[in-house]
């Protein structure tokens, strides 16, 4: 027993020595990595590409179903709670001591260092099956922007009551392949580019959704709103109201959930200034920005369709013309999903790979790097096997449960309802009040016990209204035969 420990000691300090030897070299980090470059305008990028989806254009549905009173209010609250849950989760990246403490490179790893490893496998099991979630989704909302192009030239073409319906699959497929390349970026920290380009795109749509919604709106072809949105009797049954209602909750909570990657970005950040408060300005830049293009979303798209809002005024042909303009608009939907595929898809390929170097920590294929070079010199970049055919495989079936699954997006809001509270509020909390130990029943102990238990009732709510959307979805669906 006592040399197993000894062994442990030596290895530990063999560590500590590595990382102290090169913390002093320009070239590697404290932890003995090569030295993180990320800034707080690279963290704000990577923030927006995951927070702003294509679901900010069903923000003025979602509005629709509250009213002005209840979507307005929503949208401020809940980045309200955004911003102060993720500067709390930003605040346990080092552990103990958040300044100088050790690092912990995964919301796991924070998890198991202020809770314990029960809660670390309760984390692991929502952050891992939400942020597959989120990959499917993206690849079959990417697939509807990709036919929603094809079906504005129809309806430019053939008028706007021609039968315009066309199959996602080979789209599906498509981007399939696109993402199969995309996934050999190695990890998080060379993703900048690809999400600043993402982030960009997201402005672009986004722009232009408000601008179409605003013509609309001085045209005076505004549609007809109230301060509680949709009405009982006039619009929907009362059962409908509530359903959509706490659909519209939960569509709005997920729209400011980034938590389940917020770790990793953190992860790319230099360590001058301190990691923990470089990320809270970029969780109040990112969050500012974003709230501002979700009020003006959610608010001009209700008021220029009033309470009969589609579920996306782009895919969902709120606006049919001009048809170019639509059309670019889809075209940046794309792109930015693509590039936030592998946002969300790299902590995955980052838990696999870890698991066999500790499993296979000799093999070439788990371990060996294989560089492509222009003549004798520069690299353009290496392959590695397993990076090569797991990160493949994965993609692969992906895409064929999109396929398989056309009505994953009410499985998506689902997953996302079940993930917002414990990712977002929960484990943030629990681990704040571990680390700072605050008095059980203090004023500030039940002020956050009482923000845990608000967010778990919409959280509830939300999958009660997304089960709902999955059960009539199953009603009408077939797998494999994706048309819209």
């Amino acid at each position: 027993m006592g040399g197993k420990k000894d062994e442990e000691f030596q290895q530990g300090g063999a560590v500590d020595l590595f990382a102290n030897k090169f913390a002093d070299d320009g070239e590697f980090d404290d932890d003995g990595k090569p030295k993180r470059t990320g800034t707080v305008w690279s963290a704000s990028a990577h923030i927006i590409t995951t927070v702003i989806g294509s679901g900010v254009l069903s923000l003025a549905w979602g509005t629709a179903q509250l009213g002005w009173i209840g979507g307005i209010a929503t949208l401020v609250i809940f980045s309200c709670i955004t911003i102060y849950t993720s500067n709390l989760l930003a605040d346990c990246y080092r552990s103990p001591d958040p300044v100088t403490g050790k690092r912990n490179y995964t919301y796991m790893e924070e998890v198991r260092a202020n809770l314990g490893r029960l809660n670390c496998i309760a984390c692991g099991i929502v952050q891992y099956a939400n942020l597959s979630g989120m990959v499917i989704g993206y690849t079959i909302t990417a697939s509807i922007s990709m036919v929603a192009i094809q079906k504005s030239n129809c309806f430019h073409n053939k008028g706007h009551g021609a039968p315009c319906k066309f199959s996602c699959n080979p789209y599906m497929i498509g981007l399939g392949f696109f993402e199969i390349f995309l996934s050999q970026i190695p990890n998080f920290h060379q993703l900048t580019w690809l999400s600043t380009i993402a982030a960009i795109m997201s402005f672009g749509y986004s722009t232009i959704g408000i601008g179409l919604a605003l013509t609309m709106i001085i045209s005076g072809k505004g549609g007809r709103t109230t301060l509680t949105g949709v009405e009982v009797g006039i619009d929907v049954t009362s059962a409908e109201k509530i359903w959509t209602m706490f659909r519209a909750l939960g569509d709005i909570a997920f729209a400011y959930s980034f938590s389940q990657v917020l770790v990793e970005i953190q992860d790319t950040l230099k360590s001058e200034p301190a990691e923990n408060k470089v990320m809270k300005k970029a969780n109040s830049i990112s969050v500012f920005i974003t709230t501002s293009f979700y009020m003006m979303c959610g608010c001009l798209g209700y008021a220029a369709f009033g309470n009969s809002a589609p579920g996306n005024m782009l895919t969902g042909f709120g606006f049919y013309e001009p048809f170019w303009l639509v059309d670019l608009a889809n075209i940046f939907i794309v792109i930015h999903l693509a590039g936030a595929y592998q946002v969300f898809a790299q902590p995955v390929y980052r838990l696999i790979e870890s698991r066999a170097s500790e499993k296979w920590p000799t093999s070439t294929f788990v371990k060996g790097e294989y560089p492509i070079k222009i003549g004798s010199k520069k690299t353009l970049f290496s392959i590695n096997l397993l990076r090569l055919t797991g990160r493949t495989m994965f993609v692969i079936i992906a895409t064929t449960l999109a396929m398989a699954m056309p009505f994953f997006n009410d499985i998506l809001a689902f997953l996302g309802s079940l993930g917002f509270w414990p990712l977002s509020v929960y484990f943030p909390v629990r681990m704040f009040i571990a680390k700072t130990k605050i008095e059980k029943w203090s004023m500030k102990w039940s002020m956050l016990q009482l923000l845990n238990l608000l967010c778990f009732l919409v959280s509830l709510a939300a999958a009660v209204g997304s089960i709902q959307g999955v059960s009539v979805a199953l009603g009408s669906s077939k797998p494999f035969q994706f048309k819209v």
